[in-house]
């Protein structure tokens, strides 16, 4: 099932959604294994390290440290992944109204991680973009 790519149609049916709790970004040792009990939202491996992406509340169990705590915002629309110019448009936006945004994209959707304390803020940003990209 492959995704949108007119950019148009991927803005203005975001919907965005707020998933629960807050998530941080953690690191491990490359050949190190994830802790047990731990199931990370998503992994990326870099030379530095095994990045965690996963709730807060496992890290603090696990022990494990982190700088930087974060809302999740799934965007709803499925988006393809050779689509240009979604990241952009979004990212722009939040940047415009002082948000930093942490992006990973899955088979079906885009994830952003924002600051814990704006995620609802973030929310309505993007909301209003997908009103007006549906007005253009």
């Amino acid at each position: 099932m492959s995704g949108e790519s007119d950019l148009r149609k991927l803005l203005s049916g975001m919907r965005p959604e707020l998933n629960e709790g807050h998530y941080v970004f953690c690191t491990i040792p490359a050949t190190a294994p994830v802790p047990a009990g731990i199931t990370p939202v998503a992994t990326v491996l870099e030379p530095e390290g095994l990045t965690l992406v996963l709730r807060r509340e496992d890290a603090d169990a696990a022990g494990l440290a982190y700088d930087y705590t974060a809302g999740w915002i799934t965007l709803r629309v499925h988006s393809a992944l050779e689509a240009v110019g979604l990241t952009a448009a979004f990212a722009t936006e939040l940047g415009a109204h002082g948000l930093s945004c942490n992006v990973i994209a899955g088979y079906h959707h885009d994830h952003l991680f924002v600051a814990a304390d704006r995620a609802a803020e973030a929310v309505t940003v993007l909301e209003a973009l997908a009103v007006r990209s549906a007005e253009d």
